[in-house]
């Protein structure tokens, strides 16, 4: 028994490990690029009024300081004092505040179910880059330990959940202002939230909830829908274990999806500009097998079943409830067979797909309140099950669209998301800010804007022009009031830039001016579409 005890701990483990490394990459690691810090310079530098180590003494009933130390410079990384913390009942946080500082506070944050080790190698990195550009850079794990609750085994505590939910970022900031104002005698002139999949979830909440925390905010590939997206999956894998897709019928639906799709947009160029002006149909489009046979060069009935389900979405009573999965993630990218491996079908490795590891803790750990550990996550019957998680939806989810009060004390509010993305769906993105926008109306550009990225997976890499600086225009946005026309973007083989694009503020899409070179950003201008583009794929 204790053998058997150990092999699915390790299981487990191994489980959540690779879970993690998929989502490290949930953070836009741009970001900063086109920082130019002399055409944002108020004032000048400010330095510390007080020692790092007296920042212990702010320990009180609402959180501990249990370290509070002077790290030299190393690098880039400039000088700074380094404190970590704690919040009851264990929600982690680390604060580094430069010597130097800009006198602007910098949050980023957490990936997947979180619970990252707040010095993991990546996470560390992302603090060190805003530290080096004069930022005081603050993160939090949420409130839980992945390495001892991975995936979402922290739920079966309510109060991990709730933090996870939308508690831990707002008390970590508090927190943070906190010290701030204790170490360098004022406080924070302006403060800035950056995150991507999960990251922009919390971004999105942030504005929703805590209008106040935040003068702007990043919110790249959010999961604002987190349910509906757990519901997705399980849909979709349903339909896959009933037609496994293997790595050659990918490339194959890859191939028939882009033959059809590239030159939809006016211009063949590799890259989907976007996926809804292509009337893709896998029963129509994709190589039939003779009757019920399998063969390398065609998909079976079964198969196209499956695609069918993943393109179409999911219903609830005869009514569209998630939207169904825009096409351009079957291509292969970098060394990757496909992006949808893998998070659609099983790496070679052997592994679960990533939207199984993902909704199947949702649906044992989160979505009804009380673990059960035992449930078949693909047993769930929307039609009958829905009415049950609805507090865990009410907590979790982001997508109320009233951002009234943020928008009235002024903040600003950059969005971004891969028309590729294979992790997320990106119609989520669009839907929210349409839902804004008919709430808000025109007015809605006046503080949130949206860039849809061609050819970009989740958070980063694909084959469009997926390296670009959200954040840089969006503090330009809030300290000089110059609202991004357009964020230059450009796509990165083995180091070189080999195409740059812009990005446009959506329902806008970057147009090729019919001259010059299709590699050259100088070549396209934006444009709105040429004909209406419905919300529905």
């Amino acid at each position: 028994m204790k053998l058997r005890t150990a092999r699915s701990f390790a299981f487990v483990a191994a489980v959540a490990l690779f879970a993690a490394s998929a989502v490290t990459r949930a953070q836009n690691g741009s970001q900063f690029r086109e920082w130019k810090p002399s055409a944002l310079a108020a004032g000048g530098d400010a330095k510390p009024a007080v020692a790092c180590a007296s920042l212990v003494s702010l320990t009180g009933y609402e959180f501990a300081v249990s370290t509070a130390s002077m790290v030299a410079a190393a690098g880039e990384t400039p000088e700074h004092c380094r404190i970590t913390g704690l919040i009851p009942p264990e929600i982690r946080f680390e604060l580094l505040l430069p010597s130097a500082w800009n006198g602007r506070l910098y949050m980023f944050g957490n990936g997947g179910y979180a619970g990252e080790a707040l010095d993991a190698q990546g996470r560390a990195a992302f603090a060190r880059r805003a530290v080096a550009k004069g930022f005081a850079a603050v993160q939090t794990n949420t409130g839980h330990d992945a390495a001892v609750e991975p995936l979402g085994s922290f739920a079966a505590a309510p109060q991990k959940f709730v933090d996870y939910a939308f508690r831990a970022v707002h008390v970590t900031v508090a927190t943070a202002k906190r010290a701030v104002q204790a170490y360098y005698g004022a406080p924070p002139r302006r403060s800035y939230f950056d995150g991507c999949s999960t990251g922009g979830r919390q971004g999105l909440i942030e504005a929703q909830r805590f209008p106040d925390d935040f003068d702007g905010i990043v919110a790249g590939a959010p999961v604002l829908d987190f349910s509906g997206t757990m519901i997705s999956y399980a849909a979709i894998q349903r339909a896959l274990a009933a037609a496994s897709l293997t790595p050659a019928k990918l490339r194959l639906v890859a191939n028939a999806v882009y033959a059809k799709c590239d030159a939809a947009d006016g211009l063949k160029d590799g890259v989907i500009d976007d996926p809804r002006t292509c009337g893709f149909n896998a029963s129509a489009d994709l190589p039939k097998c003779s009757g019920d046979a399998d063969g390398e060069d065609c998909l079976s009935p079964a198969q196209i079943r499956a695609l069918d389900a993943v393109y179409h979405g999911v219903s609830r009573r005869g009514t569209d409830f998630f939207p169904g999965w825009p096409v351009g993630a079957e291509i292969a990218a970098g060394a990757g067979p496909s992006g949808w491996l893998p998070w659609f079908v099983p790496p070679p490795s052997g592994s679960p797909p990533i939207q199984k590891t993902f909704g199947e803790t949702f649906f044992k750990f989160i979505a009804f309140g009380a673990p059960r550990p035992s449930y078949d996550w693909l047993s769930f019957d929307l039609d009958a099950d829905l009415d049950k998680i609805e507090t865990a939806r009410a907590t979790l989810d982001a997508t109320n669209p009233d951002l009234s009060r943020f928008k009235a004390r002024g903040g600003k509010m950059v969005s971004y998301f891969g028309w590729a993305d294979p992790a997320l769906n990106p119609m989520m993105g669009v839907r929210y800010f349409e839902r804004v926008a008919q709430q808000t109306g025109p007015s809605t550009a006046d503080f949130y804007r949206l860039f849809m990225v061609p050819g970009m997976f989740h958070c980063s890499g694909g084959i469009g022009t997926s390296t670009f600086d959200a954040l840089t225009p969006l503090v330009e946005w809030v300290e000089k009031g110059t609202a991004p026309q357009t964020i230059a973007a450009s796509r990165v083989v083995d180091g070189k830039v080999v195409r740059t694009r812009p990005l446009c503020p959506y329902p806008q899409v970057a147009r090729y001016k019919g001259n010059g070179s299709i590699d050259d950003a100088a070549s396209f201008a934006c444009a709105t579409a040429e004909r209406a583009l419905s919300s529905r794929p």
